[in-house]
């Protein structure tokens, strides 16, 4: 009985664990031809960081995917931003508490630019998002010219990128090597997942959903507690959380509130399962692409912040490919070509996919065209996987 449920949860929800299965036979992979090397403190704590600023973009694209669009503006908007950043805090003097917040808005404002040709004059996104990668493509140049490189001396920025959160009973003498501040941050956190996926089942029984059986339940808490307790004592083996790690579990957090709780969430899932007929039903579409796209544009000003304050500089060439990146990790964490459908959780693991592949194809000396194609061949198997589910739904 226990594998009948097994096996019909794994049938039923596979677009949901899907991810999850890649993940742990990529890192499964890799482990073992690595000699154990990809699945070190060390590794995993980079790995982590160097996936920070994708996985704020592709969290922003998976809402302009469900939304039925796309923005190959966002690599060079981050890199434009970035130097922007650079630029501030080198020569303009600004503190970096002003500069933080300037250049966000400055990422709104910018995405509400590629919104207005989409949203008013019906112009195909593709069209409106690529005159913008080109466009700050051109700015970023120009804001990099002469010297190529604009370094960042700023302490408190570049700890963003690359600093860890302070441990409680620093050089101690007990329990060496681990970071406790980040053990008990797990502990929280599988605490908070299970009150909160009990009084979410609690809800939908009283509305009488179809719910997990007990089994099954029991089973899918198990997997999530030692999920984060494999991933927290990994992390705490080597100085423990990073605040780029802090920053995107935050925007994820943000996001998914967003997304699953607030009436906001559910019309932009409504405009992207159908927008004909939520603007019948008194949604304003118009408003939504706004909304998005300008969410949008401040998530690629934070990526570009990330990315910045990790190299510790601003370059010509920050942000290229960002933008396939990003698209590659929505649609490797479940969002759907046709819109409507994708959660901004799944794009986390999506970006961990992806950037794990990457990872481990490094670690293992990988050419860079085979690693190219690689990831190519992963992108399409999304997609495949995407339509065939869909396909089956119906």
């Amino acid at each position: 009985m226990f594998f009948k449920n097994l096996q019909t949860m794994l049938k039923d929800n596979i677009r949901e664990y899907g991810m999850f299965i890649a993940l742990f036979i990529i890192m499964g992979i890799f482990t073992i031809t690595t000699n154990g090397l990809f699945i070190s403190p060390r590794n995993i704590s980079n790995l982590i960081n160097q996936t920070g600023y994708i996985a704020v973009l592709a969290v922003g694209m998976t809402l302009i995917i469900v939304i039925r669009h796309i923005d190959l503006s966002v690599g060079f908007l981050a890199g434009f931003l970035g130097a922007v950043v650079a630029i501030a805090l080198s020569s303009w003097g600004w503190s970096v508490y002003i500069v933080i917040p300037f250049v966000l808005v400055l990422g709104a404002l910018a995405g509400l630019l590629t919104a207005y040709p989409v949203a008013q004059l019906g112009i195909p996104s593709f069209v409106a998002s690529l005159a913008g990668w080109l466009i700050y493509r051109g700015l970023l140049l120009l804001a990099t010219a002469g010297t190529g490189t604009i370094i960042i001396s700023d302490p408190v920025f570049n700890a963003i990128g690359n600093g860890f959160i302070p441990d409680i009973f620093p050089n101690r003498g007990f329990v060496p090597d681990v970071h406790i501040v980040t053990l008990l941050l797990g502990v929280i956190a599988i605490i908070f997942f299970v009150f909160s996926a009990i009084s979410s089942r609690k809800k939908e029984q009283a509305y009488d959903f179809e719910v997990l059986p007990p089994d099954m339940f029991i089973l899918q808490l198990v997997f999530v507690a030692i999920l984060i307790s494999a991933i927290t004592w990994t992390l705490a083996g080597h100085n423990g959380l990073s605040w780029t790690t802090v920053v995107v579990l935050l925007v994820v957090g943000i996001y998914h509130f967003i997304t699953t709780q607030t009436v906001l969430g559910r019309h932009i899932y409504a405009v992207g399962g159908n927008p004909e007929a939520a603007e019948l039903s008194g949604i304003n579409v118009k408003q939504m692409t706004y909304v998005v796209f300008s969410s949008m544009g401040m998530l690629s000003a934070l990526s570009g912040i990330l990315f910045a304050s990790r190299l510790r500089s601003a370059t010509t060439t920050a942000g290229t490919l960002f933008e396939l990146d990003a698209i590659a990790a929505a649609f490797i964490g479940g969002v759907s070509a046709a819109g409507g459908v994708g959660k901004v959780t799944g794009s986390l693991i999506g970006a961990l996919v992806y950037m794990s592949l990457t990872s481990g194809m490094n670690l293992m000396n990988v050419d860079i065209a085979y690693q190219y194609v690689v990831r190519g061949l992963v992108l399409v198997a999304a997609v495949v996987f995407d339509v065939a589910t869909r396909s089956r739904g119906k």
